[in-house]
Formats: C-alpha cells, structure tokens, sequence
C-alpha cells in the first residue's frame, strides 16, 4: 500500500464531540469515521486490524470444532415471544421497526433463538451431536450511553458461537475447551496476562455467566482478583455466598478496573424446551438439546488493544493484527538513489502485503508523526545517508529501539530478531 494512495488523513486535532480515548485515536490516525453516536465506519486500516482479529479468533473456534456461517441481522417476533425475551421489560436493547407488510421485525442483538430454530431441521437424532456453529456478525444494540467509542456501541462486529450437546457433561467438556481457546486469542492478541475468566451474572441471558475482563485504566467494569489462585469475580455478583462457593475471602482479593472482551453462558436446556429443540436418544426418549452461547466484540476488542498500548505519541500496534508490519518511511534523497532502494525493499516486503509505504512529498517531521499516530509495529527508515552501504534504520515503535542493518537482513531475517531485545 502507498500512503499517497490512502484516501484517509491523519488528523491533529482530537475530534470535538470524541470523548473516548481509543476512538479519539482512531478517527485522528483514519482507521474509522465516526457516523452518530456508538455508530462507526471502518476505513481501510481499520479494516484490515478487524480482519486480522477476525482471522485468529476463526482459527482458534476452528480448532475446537466450530463451523463458520452468517445468519440474518433481522429478527422475528414470534420467536422470540416463545423465551419470552421480546419484551423490552427484559431486553432493553431492542432496535424494532414495522413492517410494510404488517407486523413488527427486530435488529439482531444476539442469535440464541434464531440457531436454536433453524437447528431444529438439523437436529433429530443423538447422532446428529455435538454441533458448534459460529459467525461474525453486525450487532445492533439501543444502548442508552455510548461514550465509549468502539468499546461500547449501538452497531457493533461479534464472534458469536452457539454449541448444542446431548447433555450437561458433554456440554461442560466443550465450554471448557471454549475457555481455553479463548484464552489463546486473547494470548495471540497480546493481552493474556491482563485478561482473567471472570464469575459474572449472565444479565438477559442466563443467571450466571463467565466474562473475559481486561485490566484497563478506562474500563467500566470493576473486578475482585486473586491473581495467585487464578479467581476473578465481577462486582456485580461479589457477595457472601459467591466467596464461600469459591473458597475465598474478601481480604484476599484486589480490586482493579476492567473491560469486558468476551462472555460465554450455559443455557442448559430451558431454551431448547421454550424452542421445541429435541433430539432422540438411544432409547428412543425425546430429550431437549443443551445449549451454550459465547461472544467476543470484536470492535471492542480492537478498541481495547488501540486504547491500552497507546502512548503519548499514538497507537502501538501488536505485530499479530497490526494493519501492516512494516510502515517504510522514505526520506527523499538528492537523486534517484533513495527512492531505488525504496522500491527495491518495498517490492520485497510487501509480497506478503506487510508493508504500507510513506511515499508523500512531505516534511520528515511530518512523516515521523503519522508513523507515531499510526502505530505499524516496525519503521523502516531509508534516506541518503545508507545509500554507499546499503543500510537502513529500523525503530521498534513499541520500545522505541533503533537499530541500523543491511537491507539483506530486513529481508532475509525475522525483523523483531535484529533487535538486541528481540522486541
């Protein structure tokens, strides 16, 4: 990719009706427009950290049995009256409109009644399971703050994966593989030592839950934490009887500010009797299907990771979803040679498309400053001075390190390698 080619522009100044640190970010470096309120367009570097996102999280719900769809984002009243969750008395989220045709139709939240309908055609013998299905879906929530940015929005991008099982050990073999894949993504993405499985109540889904919460300075929600034993507990359901089924006491735990990334719920069998979702068993009995749910906002996600590794300077891309690896800065030189070089090396690194090329007519400074806002995870910095050697300046924009190697070496070896910190 060459810059002069991005129809975005950085921005200097912070949007005035922006109060959000990883949205505030984001609009000034063109990852996203903002459009009202929690409502966000994703511009073409924004695009590719979301897809990025996307993929590692498909790759770990592969790994556990997953099968990739897309369902609908409108909604069907009767079906939800069924779980009685069409009432806005019990989701109070709801996006609705009528219909031309008559009738009202409803903006997709969440799925849980849609796949547990359509699984009823899928769905008949004790042979036909365990089945997990996910996908990646708009979401549309009538949230009554949105100030949050991408953390928080009224249209958002969910993983969200439904499991359906013979019955509760089945069940509890598979949310647990799930916690532990999801414990990968989260890993991969650069946050699993700040990021706990996290004691919560399931809200309009189910008495209790499980959430992924991140250690996070601007976080909404609050945690009580164990780090030795591994126990986190939402505020929410902190209370007397949550600590003696845990084996804690309050003193043991710390408090700290988090932000929810992922939630999984256990539905045991209620949805699947409301829904009529049965199955045969062995002996011919008609037996309800146990059902599990589990989301990651993936927006939220990568408003998260843009807010908490930021600095003073911009954002710090994880090398895992950054939009490229590599952000070449040239440095115009007195003749053609610099430029050649540039070319030389862009040709090479972008065979795998990892490097987004700063080919502006414009100052230094200014070059520097973008690549700063933006946050690729390594600066390539070519200019007169390595032309006789062929060397060029490598800045880690994470550690702020630099190194000076041969172009050889950028191509030939690992590039966080040729930092004496392996950054």
């Amino acid at each position: 990719m060459l810059q002069s080619k991005l129809f975005t522009k950085t921005r200097k100044e912070s949007p005035k009706d922006e109060v959000s640190k990883n949205a505030d970010l984001l609009i000034r470096a063109g990852f996203v427009h903002k459009e009202m309120a929690g409502v966000y367009a994703y511009l073409p570097l924004g695009l590719k950290v979301l897809e990025k996102i996307k993929m590692i999280a498909r790759e770990e719900m592969d790994s556990i049995g997953g099968q990739e769809l897309i369902m609908t984002a409108l909604q069907r009243k009767e079906l939800w009256e069924k779980t009685k969750r069409w009432s806005d008395d019990v989701v109070d989220v709801w996006f609705k409109s009528e219909l031309k045709a008559g009738g009202e139709v409803g903006f997709g939240w969440s799925h849980e009644e849609p796949i547990a309908d359509m699984m009823k055609q899928y769905i008949s013998s004790f042979r036909d399971l365990p089945i997990s299905v996910y996908q990646f879906q708009t979401k549309m929530r009538n949230e009554l703050r949105a100030k949050s940015g991408i953390m928080r929005g009224r249209e958002f991008v969910m993983k969200d994966m439904y499991s359906f099982c013979i019955g509760e050990e089945d069940h509890t073999k598979f949310y647990n593989e799930t916690i532990d894949a999801y414990k990968r993504f989260y890993e991969r993405l650069g946050l699993g030592k700040d990021t706990f499985v996290t004691f919560a109540s399931g809200g309009a889904f189910t008495k209790f839950s499980h959430e992924f919460q991140t250690i996070a300075e601007t976080g909404e929600d609050k945690i009580y934490l164990n780090r030795e034993k591994g126990i986190a507990i939402n505020e929410e359901v902190l209370n007397d009887q949550t600590l003696n089924d845990l084996g804690i006491t309050r003193e043991e735990l710390e408090e700290v500010k988090t932000a929810e990334v992922g939630n999984i719920f256990n539905f045991g069998t209620q949805k699947s009797e409301d829904l009529e979702l049965f199955f045969t068993n062995e002996k011919g009995e008609k037996i309800p299907v146990w059902m599990g749910s589990y989301g990651i906002g993936i927006t939220r996600v990568m408003g998260l990771i843009a807010e908490k590794f930021a600095d003073d300077k911009g954002m710090v891309w994880p090398e895992s979803i950054a939009p490229f690896k590599v952000h070449l800065i040239e440095l115009m030189g007195k003749d053609g040679a610099t430029r050649f070089r540039v070319q030389e090396i862009y040709n090479l690194l972008n065979k795998n498309g990892e490097a987004l090329w700063d080919d502006r007519d414009v100052r230094a400074g200014e070059k520097f400053a973008d690549a700063d806002l933006i946050g690729i995870p390594y600066h390539i910095i070519v200019s007169d001075r390595g032309n006789e050697a062929k060397t060029v300046e490598i800045k880690n924009r994470r550690t702020g390190e630099t190194v000076v190697v041969s172009q050889e070496q950028i191509v030939n070896s690992e590039i966080s390698k040729l930092f004496p910190t392996h950054g």
